[in-house]
This record gives structure tokens, C-alpha cells and sequence, in this order.
């Protein structure tokens, strides 16, 4: 139960710390960004390598459901062919730890190629892709939590905080009405309107 009892402990310090020292600036340009991109027809996507793609999978999903379409970006296959999903003034979110991961910076390089603007998320504000894109999020944690201080962890918590903090922004700007909502999710709960917004 140590590494677990230690690995809580971790987690609550980090994710602390990280919201005691969010940047609001870095999350307000890239809403900028993003709703720039999308006022003259361009759309979201977001990418990652490894385990950074599952959060991008559920941040695209999240973000779409609350008012701004996303879509998914494979980070490898981006540079077999799926970077003709993209077109000029879309913007592609890449999320990747060390920011320095060589498939994503093969992947960040072709969509610039196409026109698209960056927004990095990325642990470290000196890597390759931080300086490369037009906008660099800080998603960074001391410590991964486990045994090793190896495996993603602490950091994936953060990577997701990060898009999660863009939706909520994105959802503000956005207005989006319970009917609105409700009208993404015709099924299950969150597709029933509550007595409240009836």
C-alpha cells in the first residue's frame, strides 16, 4: 500500500500545484487561436503520441460535445495521409510530454506545412515543439507518482486538466444552452433535459 499511499499523496501535490500556477494567458491564447480559426472556417484538431493520444481522443470528444467541433488527429498516421483531413486555417493541438517525441515533431511539421497553426501542451518549456508552435501551453509536473517516477502518471492528469480548462472556456464563449447540450447527447442521461431546464 506504500506505492499506492505514495502515488495519492503525489497526485494531490501535483495537481495542486499545477492549478495554483496555471497560466490563464496561455489558456486564453489559445481560445484565441482557436475561435480565430474557426470564425474564418477552420477547424480543431488534436494529437498525440502514445499515451498523450488517448488524451487527445477524449478531449476532442469533450470539446465537441460542449459547442466547438474537434476532431481527432492520428499522430503517427498524420504523415501516411491523414493530414488531408486538415486544411488551411485549421489549428491542431499536439500534446506530447518532453516535447520532443520524434514522430510528433515529423507529425507538427507536416501540418505546418499545410497551413495549420500549433498549440503545444507540452512538460517542458524549452523542448522542440514548445518553441515550434505559434502557442505553448505549460503542462508540466514534478514528479510522475510511481515506483520508477518513470510512467505517465501525475503528467496525464495535467495534459488532460490543460484541454479540459480549453473546453470550459471554449463552452463559456460559446453560450451553449442546456437544450443545445442535451441535443449532442441524445442518449443516456446527459441526454435528458433536468426539471431545472425544462
Amino acid at each position: 500500500m506504500d506505492a499506492l499511499k505514495n502515488f495519492l499523496e503525489s497526485a494531490k501535490n501535483e495537481l495542486t500545484y499545477f492549478i495554483d500556477n496555471i497560466s490563464r494567458d496561455e489558456i486564453d491564447r489559445a481560445v484565441q487561436i482557436i475561435e480565430e480559426s474557426r470564425r474564418n472556417g477552420g477547424r480543431l484538431h488534436i494529437t498525440g503520441i502514445g499515451k498523450p493520444s488517448h488524451v487527445a481522443t477524449y478531449a476532442a470528444s469533450l470539446i465537441s460535445s460542449t459547442g466547438t467541433p474537434a476532431y481527432y488527429l492520428h499522430g503517427t498516421e498524420a504523415v501516411h495521409g491523414s493530414c488531408g483531413q486538415l486544411a488551411e486555417e485549421d489549428v491542431v493541438i499536439c500534446i506530447s510530454n518532453s516535447g520532443n517525441t520524434a514522430e510528433l515533431k515529423a507529425t507538427a511539421a507536416a501540418v505546418r506545412n499545410y497551413g495549420c497553426k500549433i498549440i503545444a501542451v507540452t512538460g517542458n518549456k524549452d523542448s522542440w515543439l514548445a518553441k515550434f508552435a505559434d502557442c505553448h501551453i505549460f503542462a508540466g509536473v514534478r514528479h510522475e507518482g510511481g515506483p520508477l517516477n518513470r510512467a505517465p502518471r501525475n503528467s496525464y492528469l495535467v495534459e488532460t486538466l490543460v484541454l479540459q480548462c480549453i473546453s470550459v472556456v471554449l463552452q463559456e464563449h460559446v453560450n451553449l444552452t442546456p437544450a443545445q447540450y442535451v441535443k449532442r447527447h441524445p442518449g443516456g442521461t446527459l441526454g435528458q433535459l433536468r426539471e431545472n431546464e425544462k
